[in-house]
């Protein structure tokens, strides 16, 4: 497996992957030395997430790899699904997966989702609205949904 570290507008992000995709991509707590060249395998990856956050890239175009049980790829297919800009609940995420009951499991699999921001497990809020956790921090998740949102708070002074 490649790695390399790229600077984000919310701290250092690590992409892993091969030739076979792309397999983990996370932001992480600490101050990293950015990778000064990319391998060839991470690079399509590198600049997706460059234009996501430049504001020039509403959905990603990769090969993924990501390792888990069948449920857990069963929730991060569906996460895929859930279109920029938009977001969706727990519990609506359980009911569409079929099995209201599977809630926690739905969870859990979301906050297992080892490709930050490619699999938009950000989008999924509480039913009341609240941004309940995120394995990145719920600082990182409003500026994830607030970066997605098509109405900008805009400045008055």
């Amino acid at each position: 497996m490649e790695t390399c570290i790229i600077k984000s507008p919310l701290g250092f992000t690590k992409i892993v992957g091969d030739i076979d995709g792309i397999a983990q991509v996370t932001v992480l707590n600490s101050e990293e030395k950015e990778t000064d060249i990319i391998p060839l395998e991470l690079e399509d990856c590198a600049i997706q997430l460059k234009e996501y956050f430049e504001g020039s890239r509403k959905q990603f175009n990769l090969k993924l790899n990501a390792q888990g049980t069948d449920f857990q790829k069963s929730v991060w297919t569906f996460l895929e699904q859930i279109p920029y800009g938009k977001t969706m609940s727990y519990l609506e995420l359980s009911k569409q997966l079929g099995d209201v009951k599977a809630i926690r499991a739905v969870a859990n699999a979301n906050g297992k989702n080892p490709l930050w921001i490619i699999v938009p497990c950000h989008r999924v809020i509480g039913s009341d609205g609240s941004l309940t956790g995120y394995a990145g921090g719920l600082h990182r998740k409003q500026w994830l949904l607030e970066h997605e949102s098509p109405y900008k708070q805009q400045s008055l002074f």
